[in-house]
């Protein structure tokens, strides 16, 4: 079959061994694949990929070896494997949690060099994990479950209240799922930022209350007409004199060194900093800084089986904006270019790439 193939550190488009059902696995016919900031970040630096994942203990890939990515799809049933329920009919489309049970334990798809990804024209998945796409949702915007569960998870874990107001720091893909996110659960006030005019267009359609520019002002200068003390004096003299105060919380979905820093040095003190953005790169704080401050972390990644089920069924049921978050679509014969142009994305929300 058709497939991209990370070959030689490379992305090229060639030919692949079908992939064949084992054991409680079903064959799929990728219908379109979204591509993740994170296929980026390992086509960059192949090596430091694989070397990061072997350290926090997934399954290692060979470089050497082919490798499709493509974790973020919707597809259709071709084929029922060995020993499967067949509850899903062919020709039923379908998400899934991105990962397959074979004769070396769990694999994540797209990150592995026995199960292909969905940037080729067919794949195997877990038929225990499958899900059916409403017949009503478009296919396009079906491929982006993977990706809106990303911001499922990390509003989940945010432990934000009703009425707290937030931040959501970069309207890339990721920032714009914790938007979703947090506009399905209906928290709010919701501020977003971003030096994209289009992404901060696609975060208003997502439902941010307010879209700040940060090359105009920075968005923590709103802090104080939210309630929110903007520095150490301010929450002690609220604290000493009875004044009510919030607790703000901040989505970091940028994923670049120093992020964390700027973040330490310019949130109110006692804000909550939910890390979503994926750096794979050393990176440096001001502890004092943080300290002084009380600035709490929390790291989001991935999601749980039922975040993801909940998501798509969220999506079959409408999220605003989503439709818009596909800017573009290539056939895999486009899609080094498409990797290519991702590498400074400007105004482009998602690229799928359609086998």
């Amino acid at each position: 079959m058709r497939a991209a193939v990370t070959r030689g550190g490379e992305l090229v488009v060639g030919v692949v061994d079908d992939p064949s059902a084992g054991s409680g696995h079903v064959v799929v016919r990728s219908l379109a694949a979204g591509i993740c900031g994170s296929d980026l970040h390992a086509l960059a630096d192949f090596a430091h990929f694989t070397g990061l994942m072997d350290r926090i203990g997934v399954p290692a890939l060979d470089p050497s070896l082919d490798t499709v990515f493509g974790h973020e799809f919707c597809a259709e049933v071709v084929e029922h494997g060995p020993d499967t329920a067949k509850t899903l009919p062919v020709g039923t489309r379908v998400c899934s949690v991105p990962v397959v049970i074979g004769s070396s334990g769990v694999e994540q798809i797209g990150y592995s060099n026995r199960f292909p990804g969905a940037l080729a024209e067919h794949m195997v998945l877990q038929e225990m994990l499958l899900l059916p796409v409403p017949e009503s949702l478009e296919t396009n915007v079906a491929a982006l479950t993977e990706p809106l569960a990303v911001g499922e998870h990390a509003v989940g874990l945010s432990g934000l209240l009703p009425g707290q107001p937030c931040l959501v720091v970069g309207c890339g893909p990721v920032g714009l799922a914790v938007i979703a996110a947090l506009r399905a659960r209906g928290h709010g006030p919701v501020l977003a930022a971003d030096f994209s005019p289009a992404r901060r267009q696609l975060a208003e359609a997502f439902g941010a209350d307010d879209v700040l520019d940060p090359a105009v002002g920075s968005p923590h200068d709103r802090w104080s007409d939210l309630g929110v003390p903007a520095t150490i004096m301010e929450r002690a003299a609220a604290s000493m004199f009875g004044g009510e105060t919030k607790d703000p919380v901040i989505f970091e979905a940028v994923g670049v060194p120093g992020m964390l820093q700027s973040l330490i040095a310019d949130a109110p003190p006692r804000s909550r900093i939910v890390v979503v953005g994926v750096c794979m790169h050393e990176d440096s704080i001001e502890p004092f800084m943080a300290v002084t401050k009380e600035i709490e972390f929390r790291f989001s990644f991935g999601y749980t089986p039922a975040e993801f089920a909940a998501t798509l069924d969220r999506l079959g049921s409408g999220v605003p904006g989503a439709d818009l978050l596909v800017t573009s679509s290539v056939d895999l014969g486009g899609a080094p270019g498409a990797f290519e142009t991702l590498r400074t994305p400007g105004d482009h929300g998602k690229i799928l790439v359609k086998p």
